[in-house]
């Protein structure tokens, strides 16, 4: 599939959803589900509380969020900011999951996972965090979508990638102290935090780029489901038992609602449940290249994936080409996602990808 600019993907998407909304209108359906009278192409609605509110009724705008698809009240050009975050249990809840656009979660050492959190489309003044060091995988996840990389320390390789090498890196122990603080009533290192409007002033004072290029995403708010499973319960293990992560999926609201061993997965700063229109895993090779059990995970050759959107489940591959995004291909083509927030789930291709992901 030809890869469509993300301004006029959304353009498009404008227009046919104004489209459908004038058919719909001429049929005369009851109920409160009419469309208002004013033009929807250019009536910019209420933002929802949260950017992964549901896709399945998501209303005409101006302008969609780049990494969403959602509907925003302005064009979205910011630079986005890739926060690793801690996923320790100690570390949780973790504050300001919430609002991130897309959360990548990746093995560190130790069977461990660690969370990759971008966030570009909304601004609000709450905590970010905890906060934790980078690896030189996760360097690579946050440069994909053009992050201003945020972290707490890094690995030798990471650091060694990073030192003098002009990348938008904000490094809390090594140039970047200022813009981070320490929240008191959290134990050590789990209690590291920042703001969104702290870290964009950092940016600002180390000059970085304000804008950057971002990857061209394929949304549709109505993809053919019908012929796929259905996948209302989702299960994924890592490698310890202590990381099991789990999804429902809430058809009132099309979204998968998360949970990290049996217990919701809540963001500390609204008590809110973590949840997600996409789900993504895809089966990548693991190698461990040190006694301390440092990992190089291959985020390039591609390989087995599931993607869960609508309460159904799609069987297949992932690839990624130089300068690019992994995508989700069948049959030759590029899978959509369903406008809203994205969770990717990095899975150890060392046993088969349905024998550590399940679902129902």
């Amino acid at each position: 599939m030809p890869t469509i600019p993300a301004r006029m993907r959304r353009t498009a998407a404008a227009l046919a959803l104004a489209s459908a909304l004038t058919a719909l209108a001429g049929c005369g359906g009851s109920g409160g589900n009419e469309p208002a009278t004013a033009d929807p192409v250019t009536s910019v609605p209420s933002l929802p509380a949260s950017p992964s509110a549901s896709a399945s009724a998501t209303p005409t705008a101006s302008f969609l969020a780049p990494l969403t698809g959602l509907p925003v009240e302005e064009s979205v050009t910011q630079r986005p900011l890739a926060i690793m975050i801690n996923n320790f249990s100690e570390a949780r809840p973790q504050s300001g999951l919430t609002h991130a656009d897309t959360v990548w979660e990746v093995l560190a050492e130790g069977g461990i996972t660690r969370l990759v959190a971008i966030f570009q489309s909304r601004n609000f003044a709450d905590p970010v965090g905890p906060i934790r060091s980078i690896r030189p995988y996760l360097i690579d996840i946050g440069e994909t979508y053009g992050g201003i990389l945020v972290h707490a320390g890094a690995s030798n390789d990471a650091l060694a990638l990073l030192q003098h090498s002009g990348k938008a890196d904000m490094d809390e122990i090594n140039n970047a102290g200022a813009y981070f603080y320490r929240d008191k009533s959290r134990k050590a290192p789990h209690n590291l935090y920042s703001t969104l409007d702290k870290l964009r002033e950092g940016a600002q004072k180390r000059k970085f780029d304000e804008t950057a290029p971002e990857p061209s995403l394929y949304f549709d708010a109505q993809p053919h489901l019908d012929s796929e499973p259905a996948a209302t319960s989702v299960e994924a293990k890592f490698e310890l038992s202590s990381y099991k992560v789990s999804y429902a999926y809430d058809a009132s609201k099309g979204l998968y609602l998360r949970s990290v061993n049996g217990e919701p997965h809540i963001d500390k700063n609204n008590n809110e449940q973590l949840t997600a229109a996409n789900l993504v895993f895809i089966s990548a090779k693991h190698k461990i290249y040190d006694d301390y059990g440092r990992l190089d995970i291959d985020l390039y050759s591609g390989g087995d994936a599931l993607l869960f959107q609508q309460g159904h489940v799609i069987a297949c591959t992932w690839q990624r080409k130089k300068g690019d995004i992994v995508r989700l291909m069948k049959d030759g083509k590029e899978l959509p996602f369903v406008p809203g927030v994205t969770y990717y789930h990095v899975i150890p291709s060392s046993h088969p990808l349905a024998a550590q992901v399940t679902y129902q």
